[in-house]
């Protein structure tokens, strides 16, 4: 895998520091490579918040070190195989939780370049596994394109599934795919597997790495790979919003 820009590392425009990581798998088709697919998930939390028994720090295994750990293994395995027609991003976004600060600047970066942006498939809250559900996971946006029925063709189960309270929760614009929809207004969606239900931790002390589900975890990465391929390797932009 190459960086996409000087190095991997880069920075927002109000911090001189490197903020986030981006990364990039070139596509081997002389046309399609133009086209990129992007892979991400935001890093940051909270940091310190309301103490509860003396605990202050927000950890944030959950949200969202799992969803960054899925591209963390998902990118050297893309780097280290064949490589696929259409170009594949990866990227580590920062401060979503401050209003998506990493993912707007990076979006208004790549529109600056004219990049051609085919779909961004995001990843975010994703340690614990859905409970008595025939899918894998969640999907923000399912009735906005046909991004699930294209991923569970390249399952071998259901990989995405409706979250019947995703209206009612504004999913959709809360994770770091909506700049993406803004910016570029090209199919820009979170798969996740929190619902409300299955983790009582969300944005507290309590989010540790002992609340999560390394097998769940492993079988995402898996279980994501053949859908990331065939996305990749489509002979034209399958994945379209309705």
């Amino acid at each position: 895998m190459q960086p996409y820009f000087d190095g991997y590392r880069d920075t927002i425009s109000n911090f001189e520091k490197p903020a986030y990581v981006v990364g990039v798998v070139e596509g081997n088709n002389p046309m399609l490579k133009k086209e990129y697919i992007i892979v991400g998930a935001h890093y940051d939390h909270l940091g310190l918040i309301e103490a509860e028994n003396g605990d202050e720090i927000a950890n944030g295994a959950n949200d969202n070190a799992s969803g960054t750990t899925t591209v963390l293994e998902l990118a050297p395995y893309f780097g280290n195989s064949k490589s696929y027609k259409q170009s594949i991003i990866f990227a580590l976004f920062t401060a979503e939780e401050k209003g998506f600060v990493g993912s707007k600047h990076l979006g208004q970066k790549l529109k600056e370049q004219n990049l051609d942006l085919y779909t961004v498939l995001n990843y975010e809250m994703d340690g614990v596994p859905l409970v008595e559900k025939e899918y894998l996971m969640n999907l923000t946006g399912y009735e906005m394109s046909n991004l699930a029925e294209v991923a569970n063709s390249y399952s071998d189960g259901t990989y995405a599934g409706f979250f019947p309270k995703e209206k009612e929760f504004n999913l959709f614009k809360r994770s770091d795919n909506y700049p993406f929809h803004e910016v570029f207004n090209v199919p820009s969606q979170t798969f996740f597997t929190f619902d409300f239900t299955n983790f009582h931790y969300y944005h507290k002390v309590g989010d540790e790495t002992s609340e999560m589900d390394y097998g769940h975890m492993a079988n995402i990465v898996n279980k994501s790979i053949p859908v990331i391929e065939g996305i990749a390797n489509a002979a034209s932009k399958e994945i379209k919003y309705n």
